[in-house]
């Protein structure tokens, strides 16, 4: 009888920790695993986030180059088509100049014809 009594007081003295302890426990002991596992990978998220900021910046350099050499066709072409219009006798803006001197096709003479070729008047 004494060694169920002596149970009984080995119980009583160190009592269970209740159910919400053991959850709270359990769920501290994931908890740290997980934020040790995911601070290993720290310096990977560091050096992704830096190869991301170097890649946007290079893309705006990029793109200012992109749109500074688009600006210069632009130009190019306009003079382009300038320089050819006014060789045509015509304004930048398609018009024909009033003074400009209309141009046809000389007509190939009959053979047996003696006319010879002449420009148009």
């Amino acid at each position: 009888m004494e060694t169920g009594m002596w149970k009984k007081e080995n119980e009583a003295s160190t009592p269970r920790p209740p159910a919400s302890m053991t959850s709270y426990t359990e769920a501290v002991d994931e908890f740290s695993r997980h934020a040790t596992e995911f601070l290993a990978y720290m310096p990977l998220l560091t050096k992704a986030r830096d190869a991301y900021q170097r890649a946007m910046a290079v893309s705006a350099e990029v793109r200012s180059m992109l749109d500074t050499g688009d600006g210069t066709l632009r130009t190019l072409m306009a003079q382009l088509e300038d320089a050819v219009a006014f060789h045509l006798g015509k304004t930048a803006s398609g018009k024909k100049n009033p003074e400009s001197v209309k141009f046809e096709p000389a007509v190939a003479p009959h053979e047996g014809d003696d006319s010879t070729w002449s420009l148009p008047k």
